[in-house]
């Protein structure tokens, strides 16, 4: 038996086969990433809320504006890391 009669006995019958290896490698750098811009939003935040003088309304407001940027950052970056190792075949 052939590696390819066994590639089509193994392969489930809705579709493709998961890239474990992939999927890791995608999420272990976006865990990495991730803590990085997460990290340089609150200290974005922080900063621009001291130097300014803001009040805790405003410095809660700033948080959650970078946030929601770093979180959109890394919806990209999980993107477009799944076209460069994609997680099925």
């Amino acid at each position: 038996m052939n590696a390819e009669a066994t590639e089509k006995t193994t392969r489930p019958a809705g579709g493709s086969r998961i890239q474990w290896i992939n999927v890791m490698t995608v999420a272990s750098a976006a865990i990495l990433i991730g803590a990085e811009v997460f990290g340089a939003a609150f200290a974005g935040s922080w900063a621009i809320a001291n130097l300014f003088g803001f009040d805790d309304t405003i410095r809660r407001i700033l948080d959650v504006i970078l946030l929601a940027i770093g979180a959109y950052i890394m919806f990209r970056f999980v993107r477009f890391a799944q076209k460069v190792e994609p997680f099925s075949r």
